[in-house]
């Protein structure tokens, strides 16, 4: 066999002239086989580089391998703007976007442990129901018949829906899509059968039953806007099951959800005690559980459950689960069950999940992508997250991770720091080196590395409090708690403690609060600062009134948009099996409004010049209060940087957080409850954040703050820390108090991981 000869591996990604958003011309070389982090502050162009440049050429360049029928029916990516990306291998992208999912998705679907205990019960459990689909309660065979597998029984609250003190034609029906004088409630007025003038009450219990179920061969007549026609009766009961129980109500639109909730009673399915699945299913048994119990139990606890199975034919079954198991107690998830639905999952939670199917590949030389890995992480299980992406490394793959987490930087063998400012002001790499050379640097990001943070000095006094009591939702242990009012409040923990559900009871009990929580922002590139903050309409009537015009010619979404790119700006060109292109319009040069329009000017200013100005621009140009009001809170939240039209699209995941923060601001008197607004937010964005917090409660507010940053932490004027643990380790209020006395405490990691920070 001849000597095999050896041949150069390139050592590096190599990036030149990236100009994609506000990169300048960035040239990069980024070592392979190593963990690089992008710092920088949000907005600075870390997303650009390793997302948008990275990502998106690595999975264009790899859907080129596969025939045109395969690359037809998969997404399509656009050429980065980049003079050259070179050496680039297979990228995996472990997103922020939340998992999302229904009723039907719980974090044993969504990792496919539940697929191997299907197959596991049918293979070996006794007696057996049949093959894996017996078991799955998204399958006929396997769900249960009275909840349809959604371990929820949702029945109409019938007194509610109906008042029996009044007769159907004065409005006996409450539920407004049947009541009467509407086309569905004319079934019920103007049937032969039952006399609308008398109460429901008078009803005997035959006519009751023909209102509520109807009778086979039942004929009605109907008014509506085509005429009149006779249908068949439908009983008020047997329509709003048929219309709004036997559908999943999260397909529902969110104003149809609120309306039938008002109208329905939800409790435990009590033919499968919330197990989902028939009676056939949940009567076989392995090791004495049914497969129910094992997606109920503790992840940590089902693993020690499948590790007594020493059957040689499911041996092997079960060690499978047992490793996929392991690797989500690894990344700190141990507290949770394979039955926990996956809309309910924290974002954090959702992208360590994410990450779990990667740990057993055993794929090398791949890139992994991470955005803010650490999100949602207390200090506490931030070390076993470097264990993960250290472990990736060390398996022959280069790992790419944009963060803020000092503890995550610290991990890196190369950093790359993006700036010096965000928007415009930034789009550059103001440092290469290693952690601790980035310590040294004189960059925003190396001067806040090398800070400590200081608890706060002095405290507020409360005003009243607010209470939270007997909360025993989840893994929370009746807790009764005071919430104090008229200062900063925050609930920490480690992850699975119990702070959102604790949170979630809350607002529950103090309806009128304010909460800003981790959903995401509806964007897209018709979505602009100027029209999420509730601006533009004003800006129109300005022009309107100051040019004559009609307000609708100043929208790039109506009469006044350019009438080549639609008033996108762009062109957008889809070139079939291959990559599409996009281009900046020639007739609007990107402006979006029709020359015309450009050609109308208030104070020397078109509506294109007003959309390209910043927002701190703006608040120098506008005197509207109203205008002035909304820019100012995006002022407050650090954006002035923003230009009033630029798509929501292109900002980071930071700036996503505090646009919508900007939405809820300056009100007096109220209660503000903000779920992880660090997220996304470099440490120096942290100190602006703070400062917004103050002048919260300072205006008279009461703000509570769910959190896991150190420096939010020691800037609160009251704790309330949950634990000790996550799970059925947690739920319990370990410690409520000032930061100077949580020092003190030795039963919290919160308490440890803070004497650390400050000293």
């Amino acid at each position: 066999m001849p000597d095999l000869v050896p041949t150069s591996t390139p050592q590096f990604i190599t990036i030149t002239g990236a100009s994609e958003n506000n990169l300048k011309d960035v040239t990069l070389r980024i070592p392979k086989g190593r963990l690089t982090v992008f710092t920088g502050v949000s907005g600075s162009g870390k997303s650009s580089v390793v997302f948008d440049t990275i990502a998106v050429e690595s999975q264009r360049q790899l859907n080129e391998t596969f025939t045109w029928f395969v690359r037809n029916r998969l997404p399509k990516y656009e050429r980065p703007h980049a003079e050259a990306l070179e050496d680039l291998s297979p990228a995996i992208v472990v997103d922020q976007r939340p998992i999302g999912g229904h009723s039907r998705s719980t974090v044993g679907t969504m990792t496919d442990i539940y697929s191997v205990l299907r197959v596991l019960f049918s293979r070996h459990g006794t007696p057996s129901a049949g093959p894996a689909t017996a078991y799955s309660f998204n399958d006929p065979s396997g769900m249960c018949p009275e909840c349809d597998g959604l371990g929820r029984a949702i029945r109409p609250d019938y007194d509610r829906i109906l008042d029996p003190d009044r007769s159907l034609a004065d409005g006996a029906v409450r539920f407004p899509p049947f009541a009467a004088g509407t086309w569905q409630g004319q079934a019920y007025t103007n049937t032969d059968e039952l006399d609308p003038h008398k109460t429901v009450a008078e009803f005997t219990a035959a006519e009751l039953e023909f209102l509520m179920r109807g009778r086979p061969g039942s004929k009605v007549t109907v008014n509506g806007t085509g005429g009149t026609w006779t249908t068949d009766y439908e009983g008020l009961a047997t329509r709003f099951e048929r219309l709004y129980l036997k559908r999943d109500l999260s397909a529902m639109s969110q104003k149809t959800r609120d309306l039938v909730s008002e109208f329905l009673v939800e409790g435990t399915c009590p033919a499968c005690a919330g197990a989902r699945l028939n009676a056939a299913a949940l009567a076989t048994r392995v090791n004495g559980l049914t497969i129910a119990d094992c997606t109920h139990m503790q992840v940590t606890d089902l693993i020690t459950a499948l590790q007594d199975i020493a059957d040689p034919v499911a041996g092997p079954i079960s060690g499978a689960a047992v490793t996929a198991l392991e690797r989500i107690d690894a990344i700190g998830l141990g507290y949770l069950s394979l039955d926990r639905e996956t809309s309910t999952l924290s974002g954090g939670e959702g992208q360590r999940l994410k990450t779990v199917r990667h740990l057993g590949s055993s794929l090398t030389g791949m890139t992994y992508i991470f955005d803010e890995p650490s999100v949602g992480l207390h200090p506490r299980d931030v070390g076993r997250l470097g264990d993960l992406l250290l472990r990736l490394r060390d398996k022959g793959n280069t790992v790419l991770v944009v963060e803020h987490d000092p503890d995550v930087i610290a991990l890196a063998d190369h950093v790359v720091d993006m700036g010096p400012r965000a928007g415009a002001g930034g789009g550059r790499v103001v440092f290469e080196g290693t952690p601790g050379e980035l310590a040294g640097a004189d960059t925003v990001t190396g001067r806040c590395l090398g800070r400590r943070t200081a608890i706060k000095a002095g405290v507020r006094t409360a005003s009243g409090g607010l209470w939270v009591k007997g909360a025993d939702r989840h893994n929370l242990r009746d807790v009764t708690v005071e919430f104090p009012s008229g200062v900063l409040t925050v609930v920490t923990g480690v992850a699975g403690s119990g702070k959102s559900t604790l949170v979630r009871e809350f607002t529950a009990a103090h309806a009128d609060a304010v909460v800003v929580d981790q959903s995401s922002i509806g964007i897209s590139a018709r979505s602009t600062p100027a029209t999420y903050l509730g601006i533009m309409d004003t800006v129109r009537k300005i022009f309107a009134r100051g040019t004559g015009a009609e307000p609708g010619l100043f929208s790039f979404n109506s009469s006044g948009a350019c009438g080549t790119c639609e008033g996108r700006g762009i062109i957008y060109t889809d070139l079939a099996f291959m990559d599409p292109v996009t281009t900046t319009c020639h007739n609007c040069e990107g402006r979006r409004f029709k020359d015309e329009v450009l050609r109308l000017t208030v104070d020397g200013n078109s509506i294109a010049d007003v959309l390209e100005m910043t927002a701190d621009q703006a608040l120098q140009s506008f005197q509207d209060a109203g205008v002035r009001r909304r820019l100012r809170a995006l002022r407050d939240v650090g954006l002035t940087y923003l230009t009033l039209g630029q798509p929501l699209s292109t900002l980071s995941g930071g700036e996503r957080q505090r646009i919508k923060l900007a939405t809820r601001l300056h009100r007096t008197g109220a209660v503000y409850v903000l779920d992880e607004p660090t997220t996304g937010l470099h440490m120096s964005d942290v100190e602006g954040l703070l400062g917004l917090l103050d002048r919260l409660v300072d205006a008279g507010n009461t703000v509570v703050v769910v959190e896991h940053n150190l420096d939010v932490v020691a800037h609160a004027d009251w704790i309330i820390d949950l634990g000790p643990d996550g799970g059925r380790d947690g739920g319990k209020v370990i410690f409520e108090g000032t930061p100077r006395r949580l020092l003190e405490t030795r039963a919290s990691f919160t308490a440890e991981h803070l004497r650390s920070a400050t000293a």
